[in-house]
């Protein structure tokens, strides 16, 4: 019997040595170390408070939805006074009896000038002499203004919300499009922001050195942001 005690002492030595080593290496310094790197890592989504977006739908992680409404831009420089104060008139009315909150974004977008300088490089070609030298000119103040994004373009939206739950998404889509009609009354068009144009604008808020193109594709990704 006292020759199985000594082994049976050692392995358990053994057992708790390496137990402690385990968790020595689990949670000591370089552990700890690990732990605090993957808390500091924090996704854009949760930085924006956002869970997700579908069709037209954004979704926060404080239990909200969202709606968005672009309204389209309208040059009221080539209304006269008359047609200025009727414009006010209608749209007083037709938004006089809103009952529920929103939002009003007016935001600023760098233009994308690049069609507009093809057009006069394509110019050229058929052009007399003092037109090229003035096309020439024109070519290379458009393209001053391109690389230095001095010519932005002012865009207007609505947003809409409510909390998460099984009829909200119907009454916002409801709430949204009654809302679209109303601007037309008023000779302003309007439409509902897609899952594709909600992540634009959400760049065009949350990002300074974004350029926004037509064409963009948004791709499913999942950003982190790691401080340095």
């Amino acid at each position: 019997m006292e020759g199985l005690l000594f082994p049976i002492i050692m392995l358990s030595l053994t057992l708790i040595g390496g137990g402690s080593l385990f968790l020595f290496f689990k949670n000591g310094p370089r552990g700890q170390n690990q732990i605090q790197e993957n808390a500091s890592i924090k996704t854009a989504q949760d930085f924006i408070n956002v869970t997700d977006i579908r069709d037209k739908y954004l979704y926060t992680n404080d239990g909200l939805i969202f709606v968005y409404l672009r309204i389209n831009a309208v040059s009221i420089d080539l209304y006269s006074n008359t047609e200025k104060n009727a414009l006010i008139k209608t749209l007083t009315a037709e938004l006089s009896d809103l009952r529920y909150p929103f939002k009003f974004m007016a935001l600023s977008r760098p233009v994308d000038i690049s069609p507009l300088i093809t057009e006069m490089t394509d110019m050229l070609k058929d052009a007399e002499e003092k037109q090229k030298e003035l096309l020439r000119q024109e070519i290379v103040q458009m393209g001053g203004y391109a690389l230095s994004g001095e010519i932005v373009e002012r865009q207007f939206y609505i947003a809409l919300w409510g909390k998460q739950g099984e009829d909200e998404e119907p009454e916002l889509s409801k709430q949204v499009s009654l809302l679209g009609e109303k601007f037309s009354m008023a000779g302003i068009s309007t439409n509902v922001l897609s899952e594709k144009e909600i992540i634009r604008l959400l760049n065009l808020i949350n990002n300074p050195a974004y350029t926004h193109l037509e064409d963009a594709e948004a791709t499913a990704s999942y950003p982190t942001l790691i401080p340095i």
